[in-house]
């Protein structure tokens, strides 16, 4: 990975100064015109160093402390933890330190932080850790470049691509930002720019204006990967759709919810896209019912579901031998409530 981030960062920085690499020049005996020539090489170098020409990238070991993460960055820094980082951790551990430099960027009149991430989220995040536990004196260490904030977020996209960390969502949203901040809203522009595809970068595009409200529906954001994710987009469309989705992920997200207190598994992820996709078929119903609610106990016992719900009321089993208790089928029973009432089954007053 290093070749690679060293390799990403000399093209778009040569993309950026417009300097093509030459090709190493054979070795040979050094001359009086050889000599000369190197000389006023080397002056050369300098006068485009000195007029901004040719930018400098150097690497620096630099506290954590110093840098934050540059926000054009896609990856959703709050959910980076040690469970996550852990492999990170324990490479870094091992080798003595950070091997892969980082890719920052100065900040300047910053009073907090000297530097900016572009590329190395999770190497920071874990040189943090690190020097939290048990290892004060690491140290993050990085290549200092100097990009524009179009350049920087390209690098970051580059290194994403190789993340098999960095999720769908992540991604999409991040390149949904970046379409107003940097290609002024025109798709193929930042289609060219990337070299991407323009039906792909589409396609991402619309999974990430799915709402927060529909994601949490998902036991992680992780979860909403680009297939799926589409074709939840793509039902978004119609606003009747929209409507029973949002409101069938409120109860999925409050199951969820429920579940992670219980310490019972979550959802499976292609169990909630079914019911979000299906949300307006379970509200409508083709026998004017809504899909059964049922509430099972951590040891997957039935302990209540829902009969049926109309304009007479609503019936309501309780299962024998599920083992809950009063509190827990109160429980159940409010879920289920709040389930009808989200999915305009409630009872009316």
């Amino acid at each position: 990975m290093a070749r690679k981030q060293s390799d990403y960062l000399a093209a778009l920085l040569a993309e950026e100064e417009g300097v093509a690499a030459s090709p190493a020049p054979a070795r040979t005996a050094p001359t009086e015109r050889s000599r000369t020539t190197t000389l006023l090489g080397r002056e050369s170098a300098l006068a485009r160093v000195a007029s901004g020409e040719v930018r400098q990238v150097t690497q620096l070991m630099l506290d954590p402390a110093r840098v934050k993460v540059w926000p054009g960055n896609a990856r959703f820094h709050g959910h980076l933890t040690e469970e996550n980082c852990r492999e990170l951790i324990e490479s870094i551990i091992a080798e003595g330190g950070q091997k892969v430099p980082a890719v920052v960027r100065r900040i300047e009149g910053d009073p907090d932080y000297d530097y900016e991430v572009i590329a190395g989220t999770r190497r920071l995040w874990s040189i943090r850790w690190l020097r939290a536990n048990s290892y004060p004196d690491m140290m993050f260490v990085a290549q200092v470049a100097q990009l524009d904030d179009e350049a920087a977020f390209r690098l970051a996209d580059l290194e994403n691509r190789a993340r098999a960390d960095v999720s769908d969502l992540e991604r999409a949203r991040n390149y949904l930002a970046a379409l107003t901040t940097h290609y002024g809203n025109h798709q193929t522009r930042m289609a060219e720019r990337l070299k991407l595809s323009k039906g792909w970068l589409s396609k991402m595009l619309k999974v990430a204006a799915i709402p927060d409200e529909v994601i949490a529906a998902f036991a992680s954001p992780h979860e909403v990967q680009l297939k799926p994710g589409y074709a939840l987009a793509q039902a978004m469309q119609d606003p009747m759709q929209t409507t029973a989705i949002t409101r069938v992920a409120q109860v999925v997200a409050n199951e969820q919810a429920a579940r992670r207190e219980a310490g019972r598994p979550a959802i499976p992820a292609n169990e909630v896209l079914h019911r979000l996709l299906t949300a307006r078929k379970m509200m409508m119903g083709e026998d004017g019912e809504p899909e059964r609610y049922n509430y099972h106990n951590r040891y997957g016992r039935p302990v209540l579901s829902v009969q049926s719900a109309n304009r007479q009321g609503v019936t309501v089993r309780l299962h024998a031998g599920s083992g809950a208790d009063v509190e827990e089928i109160v429980k159940a029973l409010r879920g289920a409530l709040a389930y009808l009432e989200q999915t305009g089954r409630g009872l009316q007053p």
